[in-house]
């Protein structure tokens, strides 16, 4: 998730103050409409990011419980 994209695509503007050697520093304006819409936006990434996860544990979990029925001689699967 890149943050400074999600603030553009929900209509704030990102403003490059400056660097300083490798670091940026930027402020993000705009109506709170827009801010509202980022809230929004980074509300559902963050739960889509929590079902991914979740779903990615519940995959693995059945993944290492075959493993171990396989290993053991466990013919139930």
């Amino acid at each position: 998730m890149d943050i400074i994209d999600m603030a553009r695509a929900s209509g704030l503007t990102v403003i490059l103050d400056g660097r300083i050697g490798r670091e940026q520093y930027q402020s993000v304006c705009g109506p709170v409409s827009a801010l509202q819409r980022f809230a929004e936006s980074l509300s559902q990434c963050a739960k889509d990011e929590r079902e991914h996860d979740s779903a990615c544990s519940r995959h693995q979990g059945a993944a290492r419980l075959a493993d171990y029925s396989s290993a053991s001689g466990d013919s139930r699967k």
